[in-house]
Parts: C-alpha cells; sequence; structure tokens
C-alpha cells in the first residue's frame, strides 16, 4: 500500500511504468493538485496510488462519498468464501480457530507472506502464505517519510480499515516504539507512517498481496481479534542468509540479528 492508503473503494490498473502520480510527484506538482478537493477526489476514486506523504494522504471527500462498511459487514460478508478457506487451512495445520497467537512474516527478497499459528501444544505452525504482489524500495528498514521503503521489525496490527480504496487493508503500528528510539538517537525525524498490509497490486512503502488473500486475512484478523498477531518483516530470510552487509545506520546489524532471533523461533517451511 501506499503510505497515503486511504478510504475509497474500488479496484485500480496495475502500475505503468511511470504513472501519471509518479510524473506529477516528479514534477512536484501532485501536492498542489491534491490540495484540490475535486482533483483529490477524483485521483482516488480513478484508482490512481497516491503518494507517501509520511503522514497520509487524506481524502474527506472520498469518504463522505464511499458506502461506508463496518469491519463486522465485511467479516460476514467474507464468512462462507474466505472464511472458509481460512478455517480449511487452520484446521489442515492443526492451528485451533481460537488459537491465542498468530504471525505473520513478511520476507521482503521472497516476497511472501506467511501465516503462523499457535497449536495446542504451544508451537507456532506454517498455516498459509501468500504472495507479495507490490512493495516499493529496498532491503533495509524505513527510515523516513517518503523514502518508499517497508519497514523492517517487529509490529502489531493497530486498525483495520473496511472502507479501503485496496479493497481491505490492516494497519500496522509503525513508527513503533523501537523505530521512535533510533531515531532519537540518530536525530532523525519525519518517520512516516499509515503502513498497510492491502489489496490491489499496488503500493508504495507497504505490501499488497491481492484481494483474495486480504479477503482471507482480513477475515481472520477481525474473527480472532487483532491483538492475536505479531507481524515480523525481515528483508531475507536471516536463518539462511545469515546478518547482511547492511547500509544505513549502524544500528541496522543489531536489528537484523535481533530479526534472525525471532526467524528461528519458527520452523523451516
Amino acid at each position: 500500500m501506499l503510505e497515503a492508503e486511504r478510504h475509497a473503494p474500488g479496484r485500480g490498473r496495475r502500475a505503468m511504468k511511470e504513472p501519471l502520480h509518479v510524473q506529477l510527484r516528479a514534477e512536484g506538482a501532485l501536492p498542489t493538485l491534491l490540495a484540490l478537493p475535486a482533483v483529490g477526489l477524483a485521483l482516488v476514486l480513478a484508482g490512481w496510488p497516491l503518494p507517501c506523504s509520511g503522514r497520509g494522504v487524506t481524502a474527506p471527500e472520498a469518504q463522505r462519498a464511499a458506502a461506508r462498511r463496518t469491519v463486522d459487514e465485511v467479516a460476514a460478508a467474507l464468512d462462507r468464501g474466505a472464511g472458509a478457506r481460512v478455517r480449511a487451512a487452520l484446521e489442515a495445520s492443526g492451528v485451533p480457530r481460537s488459537a491465542r497467537r498468530f504471525w505473520l512474516v513478511a520476507i521482503k527478497d521472497q516476497r511472501s507472506l506467511l501465516l503462523f499459528g499457535e497449536n495446542a501444544s504451544g508451537a507456532r505452525v506454517p498455516v498459509r502464505t501468500w504472495p507479495v504482489l507490490a512493495a516499493s524500495g529496498t532491503l533495509g528498514p524505513k527510515l523516513q517519510q517518503g523514502d518508499g521503503q517497508v519497514p523492517e521489525g517487529i509490529y502489531r496490527i493497530d486498525r483495520l480499515n473496511p472502507n479501503s480504496a485496496y479493497h481491505l487493508s490492516l494497519g500496522l503500528d509503525y513508527p513503533n516504539a523501537q523505530d521512535l528510539a533510533r531515531a532519537r538517537r540518530d536525530g532523525r525525524t519525519r518517520l512516516g507512517g499509515d503502513i498497510f498490509i492491502h489489496g490491489r497490486d499496488v503500493s508504495i512503502g507497504c505490501l499488497a498481496i491481492g484481494d483474495d488473500a486480504i479477503d482471507e486475512l482480513f477475515w481472520l484478523v477481525a474473527s480472532v481479534g487483532r491483538r492475536a498477531f505479531t507481524v515480523v518483516i525481515v528483508p531475507t530470510d536471516l536463518r539462511a542468509a545469515g546478518v547482511p552487509q547492511a547500509k544505513g545506520p549502524p544500528w541496522v546489524p543489531e536489528l537484523y540479528r535481533e530479526l534472525e532471533r525471532e526467524l528461528e523461533r519458527f520452523p523451516a517451511t
């Protein structure tokens, strides 16, 4: 998703080589255009990915125009389709739907999002894997607003958006306490935010997994509760590759060792 992930419904086209929003941003024209309510609404409803601002570009006109849905309404509508698929996957893996803990592991260079659940003996068991269809940036953590990077670290899901411009979305708590502490150490401000896992197949700074996949994941989070979920985002499978030579602040190797220790708690898939 975009850091500016917001609320108008609908599905857009695949990102082109140089889509209009990229050209406008490069020319410095997009912020001015988005300040005009009619233009901002038209771009959102047309499905253009809005640029990363770090704060998020709001579209109140689009929100008012959209048919508002609740999380419970969406979860109920998904129950027979996406919900049935997830229930079957949980049963096959031996993870009860009433499990107290779930994990999502996003591996950037593999472009994959893995779901693990806690079984009756407390072990972390693989349940499902979804491909990541779009994610911008390179390997390395997110450092500032507008850098297009997907964060790296251990996060929580802090909100569900049933009225996303990207079908459905789950918000992450970036920047979390660790991100803020590292930024203070570096003297960095303007860290960005509004990082989501969402549908469709376009993204700037977030993880787009397609509509079918987000249907399944949204249903599960809505059914179980977001507090049951931990999200681990890593540049590569650090168990196999080891800690890579990291560019950036001096704390990056420390972050990668922490993430490597966390990955060691999951079975190989």
